[in-house]
């Protein structure tokens, strides 16, 4: 419901009138209280909502404000909850127009009276009193602004507020390190309200692999030929078994966590793991869609269990509805918009458009739907990411479409693009999506950057105009080289340097201002070294001291990851100078001409020919550099051009478990003269790696003595497919070799 603002006449029946003057609630006066803070019954929430008013009014005024409990309500008092009052006999006059974290805020009888519609709304009115009658504003973590005020009255208002959404949900660092960041903009987190902390990808948990996976792989899914448990599987949503055991175990959940009562039943990650099976697949095909099956089970548990809610995912291979079946409404429907582009917004691109499509769907059949929404770069948090731009048009368009609960995952991560103004934008959009986005954006900036906001915005709307003229897509796995020629091409990096060399220069007599800016400036800083990186021919000096300073500034500013798989930017750094900066050893095998027994994927033909011995080494996401076999081994042929005394080879390869990149089981080297008898030089197993990190490892040959020889055979043995511990389990997967390097 969109809030409404009452500032003289007042639309609830038996409500006094009363003059603007008497009106006014005076709680502080030259530095002391004049007002009590009154929490009407014994409402933790409520109390939770005082000592918050009495916090913020005490830093603001230099008074502490008493607090006491069902008390008598007089002039100038603060009142949470419902008090005793002529004015406030019809409680559900008020009750009526609000919803759950909704608020309801009065000063009509001299007294503030703030009226919780449930869960935080208490906490709310006290937030929306302080930032839109007191002039507070809050940043991110323990970063806001107050005035100094000796003197604190409130004038006459009062307002209904209610969320466009029950659940709010996103990202931010200050939420670990700052309890009042999420109170202030109104976020939730899963475990507040999913019953034991489950919250998607919930299957494996629910019916562990490691339980009943070896005695019962017909409880999972069955495809290309198998059944196929493991900890990634997903279930035989037709077996009763599976349902029986299902039932029972989340039976014991609730009656663990009384209060409790929404939980999430959800595929486990990764896509088109579901189960063809028979039965499965008849379900499936009559739905005319992968959901059918998914959506049936969840009418089943749903109406198992009448007074409790289930939250399951629409989710890759299940984004579409089915054409039969609807959810019954206590079925919550988490649906994601995982596979879409993001540079304009969702109903303006093709991958976009099918999302919308699959939205438009389930909203006819469903008036509980809770939407995912990705505005992050998962492999590259510190680079740029214009899409704020887009952020209202999708939040209004899942508002529209009968979207009750929305977490916008966006790059919260310290140090990541705009991570204070992101959150800061969305949690106002997701309260009232048809707020004025411009003005949200700027009201920030100069809050948060001061004379630096100017600048800052332009660059912003530069960068955004920018990517949407290049015609490049922006991805949740991009890379600032995908950009290289587009929006992040030399010209604009220029221009966008310039920008923020003059918002530093606003703003530098004042070290937090400036150390903002200087943190906002990583993301352009990094798009430079990796630019740099992919370069034959650069400036070296100029290299080395970009790099230096960002890993100056990246300790200065406590960046503690780079991308979701918590790859540290100061081990970047280091990373950075072993394997991208020249050395003075040459590699024997530069620009070697390479001849392959069978081809790398199709999308790396192309560079194949050239990439592994051009000298540079690929990054951690898989764009660049990297030559590529999905479900395969490979072997190729190195021609060194003629007899060459070999002393070592090392080949590198790419660990990137969340792209389905693992490293391969084998890597032999053979040595010819003749390209027709070769002689085995060099053999090595590699281990399983089931870590989630982003790494470069070595397969290297060192021998004790010089081998002549004119020809280098390197056979590979890929891993082929997903192990049951991975999320794709099942299916094929990839191994990326960039460079071979012969000493």
């Amino acid at each position: 419901m969109k809030h409404k603002i009452l500032p003289a006449v007042l639309l609830l029946s038996g409500l006094l009138h009363a003059s603007m003057a008497s009106s006014q609630v005076q709680l502080v006066k030259n530095e002391k209280p004049t007002s009590r803070i009154v929490v009407c019954g014994d409402d933790d929430v409520d109390m939770r909502a005082a000592l918050l008013l009495q916090d913020f009014v005490g830093r603001i005024s230099g008074a502490k404000i008493p607090i006491v409990q069902n008390a008598k309500v007089k002039k100038n008092d603060v009142a949470i909850g419902y008090c005793a009052n002529p004015s406030l006999q019809n409680n559900a006059a008020i009750t009526s127009q609000l919803s759950e974290d909704g608020f309801y805020a009065s000063t009509t009888d001299g007294v503030l009276r703030i009226v919780s519609g449930g869960d935080k709304g208490s906490i709310y009115g006290v937030v929306n009193m302080l930032e839109n009658q007191l002039g507070a504003a809050y940043y991110g973590d323990n970063e806001y602004s107050l005035p100094t005020l000796p003197t604190l009255q409130l004038p006459a208002y009062e307002v209904i507020d209610n969320p466009a959404f029950r659940y709010r949900q996103s990202q931010n660092y200050a939420m670990q390190n700052d309890s009042i960041y999420k109170l202030w903009y109104r976020l939730e987190e899963p475990n507040e309200v999913f019953a034991n902390g489950y919250w998607v990808h919930t299957f494996d948990a629910l019916l562990p692999s490691a339980v009943y996976g070896e005695s019962h792989p017909e409880y999972y899914s069955y495809f290309r030929g198998k059944r196929n448990p493991g900890k990634a599987s997903q279930w035989c949503l037709t077996n009763p078994e599976v349902f029986e055991i299902v039932s029972q175990r989340i039976d014991s959940i609730f009656k663990a966590n009384p209060g409790m009562d929404l939980i999430s039943v959800s595929q486990n990650d990764g896509n088109y793991t579901n189960c063809q099976c028979d039965s499965c697949k008849a379900l499936d095909e009559y739905e005319g869609a992968l959901s059918g099956s998914l959506i049936h089970f969840m009418n089943k548990l749903a109406s198992r269990f009448p007074d409790k809610e289930f939250s399951t995912l629409a989710y890759l291979y299940t984004m579409n509805p089915p054409k039969h079946v609807k959810p019954l409404p206590n079925v919550n429907i988490m649906l994601c918009d995982i596979d879409c582009k993001r540079e304009v917004g969702l109903t303006e691109n093709p991958s976009g458009q099918e999302f919308v499509r699959a939205l438009e769907g389930w909203s006819k059949i469903s008036n509980n739907l809770f939407i995912w929404d990705y505005g992050i770069n998962f492999d590259n948090y510190v680079a740029p990411f214009p899409n704020l731009h887009i952020l209202q048009d999708n939040i209004q368009l899942f508002k529209e479409n009968n979207a009750t609960m929305h977490f916008s995952q966006i790059a919260g991560s310290r140090g990541g693009d705009f991570a204070e103004l992101r959150t800061y934008m969305v949690s106002k959009l997701m309260w009232d999506p048809y707020l004025d986005a411009d003005s949200l954006m700027n009201g920030f900036l100069t809050g948060y950057y001061g004379e630096a906001a100017p600048y800052l915005y332009q660059y912003i709307k530069l960068m955004e105009g920018a990517l949407m003229g290049s015609g490049v897509g922006l991805w949740i796995y991009d890379s600032p080289v995908t950009h290289k020629n587009g929006m992040l091409k030399p010209e604009l990096m220029r221009r966008y340097n310039q920008l923020f060399d003059r918002a530093e220069a606003a703003v530098a007599d004042n070290s937090t201002l400036l150390n903002r800016v200087r943190r906002t400036r990583l993301p352009l800083q990094y798009s430079e070294l990796e630019f740099s990186r992919t370069e034959q021919v650069r400036d070296l000096e100029k290299t080395i001291s970009q790099l230096n300073l960002f890993e100056e500034r990246v300790k200065q500013y406590n960046v503690p990851t780079l991308n979701e798989r918590s790859n540290s930017p100061v081990e970047y750094c280091q990373l950075y100078r072993q394997r991208y900066l020249p050395t003075d050893i040459k590699n024997k095998a530069s620009n070697a001409e390479i001849r392959f027994v069978n081809q790398p994927g199709q999308g790396y033909r192309k560079i194949a020919s050239t990439a592994l011995t051009d000298g540079l080494f690929g990054g951690s996401s898989f764009v660049e550099s990297w030559v590529g076999w999905e479900g395969q081994d490979a072997e190729f042929i190195i021609d060194l051009g003629k007899e060459t005394a070999i002393n070592s080879i090392t080949s590198d390869f790419l660990h990137q478990l969340g792209q389905w990149i693992l490293l391969p089981t084998k890597v032999t080297y053979e040595v010819s003269n003749d390209d027709i008898s070769y002689t085995p030089l060099y053999t090595k197993e590699l281990p399983e790696d089931r870590s989630a990190q982003v790494k470069f490892v070595d397969v290297k040959y060192q021998g004790e003595a010089p081998v002549n020889a004119r020809y280098i055979k390197v056979k590979v043995t890929g891993t082929k497919t997903c192990p049951h511990w991975h999320y794709g389990v099942g299916h094929p997967c990839w191994f990326f070799i960039d460079e071979v390097t012969v000493l």
